[in-house]
């Protein structure tokens, strides 16, 4: 779908603020709030929107130790793939996965507790799952950039 620039910068508000009204769009970009509507709906239509959702902050909801953790399957067969995806996916404390190229297969980010859960993540569920040859971990020991905005 071709953006123009009134697009980009109804997405651009929506990224910074998903709970702002129509009529507040509407006054900002000098357009009808039918128009704002229209065009948001379009989007949504399209795809380009795909969720609404509230951030909510790790550490005020005992979730602040954050890991990145690679993975590397003893086969590359697609029943091995396709076991270890639909697994993982399943695990709450997993918030990304992604299958990389490299010397790892997959790379997860990973949110709990503290080191201790951690642990506890590690031995009894992740390790738990089929098909794991290795896995090397990285602590997050001060996020400098996170952000859910894509740039327009």
């Amino acid at each position: 779908m071709k953006l123009d620039d009134i697009d980009k910068k109804i997405l651009h508000q929506l990224q910074k603020d998903s709970k702002i009204t129509n009529k507040e769009l509407s006054l900002g970009l000098n357009l009808s709030v039918t128009a704002i509507f229209e065009r948001i709906k379009r989007l949504e239509r399209n795809k380009v929107i795909s969720n609404y959702v509230a951030l909510v902050k790790p550490e005020l909801i005992e979730k602040g130790f954050m890991v990145f953790c690679q993975i590397k399957l003893v086969q590359h067969s697609k029943s091995y793939v396709i076991k270890f995806e639909n697994e993982v996916a399943k695990l709450q404390e997993v918030l990304e996965c992604y299958h990389v190229s490299g010397e790892y297969d997959y790379i997860l980010k990973i949110l709990v507790k503290d080191m201790e859960a951690y642990r506890e993540f590690m031995v009894t569920k992740l390790t738990n799952l089929e098909h794991i040859g290795s896995t090397q971990s990285t602590f997050i020991i001060s996020p400098i950039k996170s952000t859910t905005a894509i740039s327009l």
